[in-house]
């Protein structure tokens, strides 16, 4: 897909954040659309901002952990709007918490959103995209898919295997010579409200972490969320398999490809000096 425009786009987590940006920038690019999130009033504000453009918006309030829900939202789009091209699975949310401390409805809660979420959308929609004869799949990992870190064992091991489901899914649709691609997203710090919105477990105090991590992330996080939309969508024009978004992403890259306890090593350091 080396063009947006008179493209038919479905984009999950669309409410907020990258999956408003995108919407945004699609639209901008002549790209209809059908936006999705499980908060009606973003949605409703994201459907604002992309009208106007002169090309065809829907919406959906879904919860992509939803099964059912996330395949009639599937059929729904290629019935309203003909036919669909491209798929972003985008909606995520976050949670801090040990191992030890953490509790099985956390863990749950994260797995069938950051994960299965990722899974329902792009089987739902996948044979859509084939059906279209030019189709990609854009699956939103993190730069904690290429590196583990503390209090972030549900969140590491759902984006760990989204890039490992979709570098499997990339390799197929090749080997069958498919007009549908796939591309891996590992976004660095982006400015959106994912920390705030996190579920902090007590158990965070005991490795220096706790309330204060949505403020350090805030801090940290360099990429905005409009800059982060255009790096995704120019990989998708490359046909790239992964791409890492804002200059944080690219050094996180570089650190997963060390041996690991070499960063395993300093980030234990760190949080000891935290306690």
């Amino acid at each position: 897909m080396k063009q947006f425009n008179g493209r038919v786009a479905a984009i999950t987590g669309a409410g907020s954040g990258i999956g408003r940006a995108l919407a945004v920038g699609l639209a901008g690019r002549g790209a209809d659309l059908s936006l999705s999130d499980i908060d009606q009033q973003g949605l409703a504000e994201t459907v604002g901002l992309c009208e106007g453009r002169g090309v065809k918006v829907t919406s959906n309030v879904l919860d992509v952990s939803d099964r059912a829900a996330v395949y009639a939202w599937a059929d729904q789009v290629a019935d309203e709007h003909g036919t669909v091209n491209l798929v972003i699975n985008n909606a995520g949310v976050a949670l801090g918490a040990t191992v030890e401390g953490m509790s099985y409805e956390d863990f749950d809660w994260l797995m069938n959103i950051n994960f299965w979420g990722v899974v329902y959308g792009t089987k739902a929609f996948l044979p859509h995209l084939k059906a279209s004869g030019e189709g990609h799949i854009v699956n939103i990992s993190s730069v904690f898919g290429l590196i583990s870190v503390p209090s972030q064992s549900a969140y590491n091991a759902a984006k760990f295997a989204v890039r490992g489901f979709s570098d499997t899914l990339r390799m197929e649709l090749e080997i069958e010579r498919s007009c549908v691609s796939a591309t891996t997203i590992h976004p660095g710090g982006i400015k959106t409200n994912i920390a705030r919105r996190a579920r902090i477990d007590p158990s965070v105090a005991g490795l220096g972490g706790g309330e204060e991590s949505a403020t350090q992330f805030d801090r940290l996080a360099r990429t905005t969320p409009t800059r982060a939309a255009e790096q995704i969508l120019a990989a998708v024009c490359r046909d790239r398999r992964r791409a890492t978004i804002g200059a944080d992403g690219a050094v996180i890259d570089f650190i997963s490809r060390l041996p690991a306890g070499l960063y395993q090593r300093a980030l234990v350091l760190g949080a000891r000096r935290r306690r």
